[in-house]
């Protein structure tokens, strides 16, 4: 099996002109309606998604797993303008695993990387593009900035930010 290092990591951010709900409606071709602004997001004719599923911490309210629900109280809670609403972590997949193999190694990278500390992740896995590479298999992960507990979101944890911890899931998901 061919070595998987590719790993990136960005945020999603107001100040960029950019949305949770449309981001995640999007990578999951689906329709998300954006409470906040009134916008609809409809992906739904979009193809290549393979399989999506959100996992969060055990004691997360149930609406966390629910894509739309999600989003939008991530959209409710942030109140600036130039807010950072979501990371997204793209990894490549390797082409020789079968999409239940992909699906089980992003789940438990992202059980033990993300949930564990906290985070709701939402994940969606895509087929390559019908131009390019058809070796392209790769995920997003949309992941909370915020810890969430019982009774919802939390503050944001700054910690998740730090550099080395980066380079610590770049290296986790490379081995």
């Amino acid at each position: 099996i061919m070595a998987i290092y590719h790993f990136d990591a960005s945020m999603i951010s107001r100040s960029k002109g950019r949305s949770a709900t449309a981001a995640s409606a999007y990578r999951a071709a689906e329709r998300v309606v954006d409470r906040r602004t009134g916008e609809v997001h409809d992906y739904t004719r979009k193809h290549g998604v393979e399989h999506t599923e959100i996992l969060a911490p055990a004691h997360a309210p149930d609406w966390a797993r629910d894509r739309s629900a999600l989003w939008n109280a991530v959209e409710l809670i942030e109140r600036r303008k130039d807010a950072q609403v979501s990371r997204e972590v793209r990894v490549a997949l390797p082409s020789e695993l079968t999409l239940e193999q992909n699906r089980d190694l992003v789940r438990g990278f992202v059980q033990a990387q993300f949930v564990a500390r906290g985070m709701v992740a939402d994940i969606a896995l895509h087929a390559p593009g019908r131009e390019g590479d058809q070796r392209n298999h790769h995920a997003h992960i949309m992941l909370t900035t915020r810890e969430i507990g019982p009774k919802g979101f939390g503050a944001k944890n700054r910690d998740w930010n730090a550099k080395e911890l980066l380079v610590d899931w770049r290296s986790s998901w490379a081995e």
